[in-house]
């Protein structure tokens, strides 16, 4: 027989037990209506014949019909129960069908009212609550059905230090799902609002190890080795840790991350203008000296050139007047206008 219960970090959680004990819906249904019926139309025989005894035992009958109707459980295409008896967990239903199960059995499902807004997971009804008038009494039925489909959360975009002390804003969206319907249900006292949490937290732990950019003397990967890794161009590798980062988390609780995103990444407002003037700046550093590098390469060619060839003979000075002139040309920003000289070069 398999364990319910394991244990673990000195904590006893809660493991999925699949209920065999569970009969074909509709025989029983047909079984039950016949039984009402008959027991129903025998009362009202025997009221009319007053023989009360008989009566009562057909009353009997037709109440325990009744009480059997709440034995009946329909499960859809990914979709699960859970079910207690009495405070006991007993099984969970998780191929879809029609059953029928002990009728005092409860399905449990303490997130059944829990929307996140995420897919598979809105409420239908949020539109029609909203034009009822306070004079309508209205009653929503709650399904404590657990979803077994693959869902997408994503919470609202964190604000989030990085490794230099840069405040950046930076949003995920997590691909989840229930793999253990007890453990969802009994480990932890609401499994989406415990995912969104720690989704949260998962995110945090993970962006302040990373820089935005790239930086210098920064030990992304834990090694004690500086590397390039940083927010903005290691995207992959950064939602891959979260990912992992919110696996440890939830496994306990039965649910599986399928995948992580970063579905948003910017520096905070407050230093938004400043970082992209830095930005800027070392952009135009970059192209400057990649510039500067070619211009000196182009002359220093030509004065080989010059020299192999033997087509003129300078000296220093006029070499160094030379390379003024040619790097003044090739580092403008504008267009040059050459000064023909027509007399001598001395």
């Amino acid at each position: 027989m398999i364990s319910l219960w394991y244990q673990k970090y000195g904590v006893i959680f809660m493991k999925e037990k699949i209920l065999k004990r569970k009969s074909n819906g509709f025989l029983l249904l047909l079984v039950n209506l016949l039984a009402t019926i008959f027991s129903t139309g025998m009362i009202i025989y025997l009221a009319t014949k007053e023989k009360y005894v008989l009566m009562i035992l057909f009353v009997f009958i037709s109440i325990l019909s009744l009480i059997n109707y709440a034995g009946f459980k329909m499960v859809g295409p990914q979709e699960a129960i859970v079910l207690t008896l009495f405070g006991k967990y007993i099984g969970s239903i998780k191929s879809n069908g029609f059953y029928y199960v002990n009728p005092f059995v409860v399905s449990v499902n303490p997130a059944a009212k829990t929307k996140l807004g995420q897919s598979a997971d809105v409420d239908k009804e949020s539109k029609n609550l909203q034009i009822l008038t306070n004079s309508i009494p209205y009653a929503q039925q709650v399904n404590k059905k657990i979803s077994l489909k693959v869902m997408t959360l994503s919470n609202s975009r964190q604000k989030v230090n990085d490794v230099l002390g840069n405040p950046v804003e930076i949003g995920i969206a997590v691909m989840w799902k229930v793999v253990d319907t007890a453990s969802a249900v009994f480990n932890v006292d609401n499994y989406k609002e415990y995912l969104s949490l720690q989704c949260d937290a998962a995110l945090r732990d993970i962006v302040r190890i990373y820089p935005y950019d790239v930086a210098q003397n920064v030990d992304t990967t834990g090694d004690g080795v500086p590397d390039d890794g940083s927010l903005r161009g290691s995207s992959r590798v950064v939602a891959k840790r979260i990912k992992e980062e919110i696996q440890n988390r939830v496994e306990f609780a039965g649910l599986e991350i399928i995948d992580a995103r970063i579905t948003y990444l910017a520096y905070a407002p407050e230093i938004a203008q400043a970082m992209l003037r830095r930005q800027q700046a070392s952009a135009t550093i970059d192209a400057r000296t990649m510039i500067v590098d070619g211009a000196v390469d182009m002359v220093k060619m030509a004065l080989d050139k010059l020299s192999t060839e033997d087509i003129v003979d300078l000296d220093e000075e006029r070499k160094a007047a030379m390379v003024s002139n040619l790097l003044v040309v090739l580092c403008s920003n504008n267009e040059v206008s050459p000064v023909v000289n027509s007399g001598s070069l001395y």
